[in-house]
């Protein structure tokens, strides 16, 4: 699954910017009484250091699930540009906290027992193929070996929207099935900017202990650095925040991503 951002969702102009104004304006008319509360427990104009950051929405009211921790950047680069795409791969430290469904592309044998062994929910080939074909899609990750693939490609109009295509830039086109399942399973997080230039993934659960949420989002943190196109001008990462699913945003303070 490759996670990208939520353009126009609260606290971001239809540019894409984080804005306290439209942060203020979505929560008056969206959310309840637990997400007005969160906002009376800090100063959302604030910058924090990323610690404090988590420490603070760890405070918040809590919900009723183990909520998602996202972490979001707002990137200045122009993905209409295939120079300035970004995208990669982040494994982290202490795992997503979600169970991934894997399904494996390849035909009968070394590569299938493989997967299998590795803890891959669904491996096959002819008849996983058409399971998809006829609109299956009940899986977080797809693993193809590269033989598989010319039939795989067949399934891009089903796969491609929803961030399930297997690629060979991320791993997961590859005839080592077994490290592939292995590194998605311990927490391995494909991440992709969107057409606005925002990007946003998953750093942990709301449940996990504040220094595992730091250290997975230094990771993450690092991955995003690391995906900088190499034709860049200007500012890369223009502003960063943290959240929970059903939470209000903490920014961070540039330091943390420069």
């Amino acid at each position: 699954m490759i996670w990208t951002a939520r353009p126009n969702g609260p606290g971001r102009s239809e540019a894409g910017e984080f804005t306290l104004a439209s942060t203020a304006h979505h929560m008056a008319k969206k959310h309840g009484k637990r997400y007005r509360k969160a906002l009376e427990t800090f100063d959302p104009k604030r910058l924090y250091p990323l610690e404090e950051a988590v420490e603070t929405l760890r405070k918040f009211p809590k919900a009723k699930f183990d909520e998602t921790v996202e972490i979001a950047f707002r990137l200045g680069v122009d993905p209409r540009h295939s120079d300035q795409m970004v995208r990669g791969t982040v494994a982290l430290p202490h795992g997503s906290g979600k169970q991934i469904r894997v399904v494996v592309f390849a035909k009968a044998g070394t590569a299938a027992d493989a997967a299998k062994e590795a803890g891959a929910e669904y491996v096959g080939f002819e008849e996983l193929i058409q399971k998809v074909k006829d609109g299956w899609t009940d899986f977080d990750v797809a693993v193809a070996t590269p033989e598989a693939m010319s039939e795989v490609r067949k399934l891009g109009r089903i796969l491609g929207p929803r961030g399930l295509m297997p690629n060979p830039k991320v791993g997961t086109v590859t005839n080592d099935t077994a490290k592939a399942v292995q590194e998605v399973k311990a927490g391995r997080v494909e991440f992709k900017v969107d057409r606005t230039g925002n990007l946003h993934m998953p750093m942990g659960k709301a449940s996990f202990p504040a220094q595992h949420l730091v250290e997975n989002a230094r990771a993450v943190i690092d991955a995003v650095k690391r995906a900088k196109p190499q034709t860049l001008r200007g500012k890369y990462i223009r502003s960063g925040a943290i959240s929970c699913s059903m939470s209000p945003s903490v920014r961070l303070q540039p330091k943390e991503y420069e």
